[in-house]
């Protein structure tokens, strides 16, 4: 290995860090549905692949309360006690990548998505994780967040001008110049900009809940689901914007378009932003978040695509409630370092 890389999500895992549903205040009535989705959602992930390796499942509980809960429902996590302010260790956790000198970790400035949210423990948790790694921590000015950014393995990164260009995060940079910030990070060649992301998403278009690598040059995105499905028309802009990309060795994307939960109300009212392309994948199964009947064509049509890897649909409507899903709230860790 000779450059900077971040691994393709479906390469072997060394750890998936993940945080504990600990704030009463926050999730109120659904503090224990929420648990028990995590409970669920992370048993699939770490179910062991053909060759008999499972990743390490490594939570963090911000109480000894949130502790003693973690190790009971999942007795085979390494449990943690550490400050955070919530549950979205995809973005106050780090980026991780495979460098010549051993594995890194990226920590972008977190500013609460825009500002929308300050939490105490938000600022530090990526430090802690990077810890544990036994990482060497590489810092950037960039505002961003680790679910802004979709990553091939191959050269090749997915974000959205609605995120990482917006003023609530990085006023006066232009497309080139966080584009050679992507390249100094993470080693990429190629970027690849959506316009914008779902409705009702505070993180302002985060990628992860529009379009995901199942393998270099291959593409999942969404159809929608119904004549309610909000996010229509946003749909079919991000699967024309994908048919007109092409990854970093110049080859057009091969998008393949899975049906969206359609419409799925906010706690608060309107449209929640949910999405079946928040999945997390182990080494057998490939979690995708469940809200509704449409994740029954979802998987099916996930699964046509995806053969190396079973499709579990998996329920995450209490998730949701905190505005995301299982890849928001994990933080995967390569093998390659």
């Amino acid at each position: 290995m000779t450059a900077l890389r971040v691994p393709h999500e479906f390469e072997p895992q060394r750890a998936i860090h993940t945080l504990w549903p600990a704030a009463e205040d926050l999730w109120e009535e659904d503090l224990d549905p929420a648990r028990a989705e995590f409970a669920a959602f992370l048993g699939l992930a770490a179910a062991p692949g053909a060759d008999g390796r499972a990743p390490d499942i490594i939570i963090y509980a911000a109480t000894p309360g949130a502790a003693a809960d973690a190790r009971q429902r999942v007795p085979g996590a390494r449990v943690i006690e550490a400050a955070y302010g919530d549950v979205w260790a995809r973005d106050t956790g780090p980026v991780f990548v495979a460098s010549p000198g051993g594995l890194q970790a990226v920590r972008m400035v977190f500013n609460g998505w825009g500002g929308k949210y300050d939490l105490p423990g938000d600022s530090t948790i990526g430090a802690d994780i990077a810890r544990q790694a036994g990482a060497e921590v590489l810092a950037s000015a960039l505002v961003c967040e680790g679910g802004a950014l979709e990553f091939d393995g191959a050269g090749s990164v997915i974000t959205t001008r609605q995120c990482v260009l917006n003023a609530n995060r990085n006023p006066g940079w232009s497309e080139g110049q966080v584009e050679a910030e992507l390249a100094r990070l993470f080693g990429v060649t190629n970027v690849i900009w959506i316009d914008e992301g779902l409705m009702g998403d505070h993180t302002d278009g985060h990628v992860d809940n529009i379009a995901r690598f199942l393998r270099p040059g291959v593409v999942a995105c969404q159809s929608a689901s119904g004549r309610d499905d909000p996010n229509a028309a946003v749909l079919d802009a991000i699967a024309r914007q994908l048919d007109s990309a092409r990854d970093a060795a110049g080859r057009p994307l091969q998008v393949v378009r899975i049906p969206s939960p359609g419409f799925v109300e906010h706690v608060e009212g309107g449209p929640a932003a949910a999405s079946h392309m928040n999945w997390v994948a182990g080494p057998r199964n490939l979690v995708m978040p469940a809200y509704n009947d449409h994740a029954r064509a979802a998987a099916k049509a996930l699964q046509a695509a995806c053969a190396e890897r079973m499709v579990a649909a998996s329920a995450s409507n209490a998730i949701l409630t905190g505005g995301g899903s299982f890849h928001c709230v994990t933080c995967n860790e390569p093998l390659e370092g």
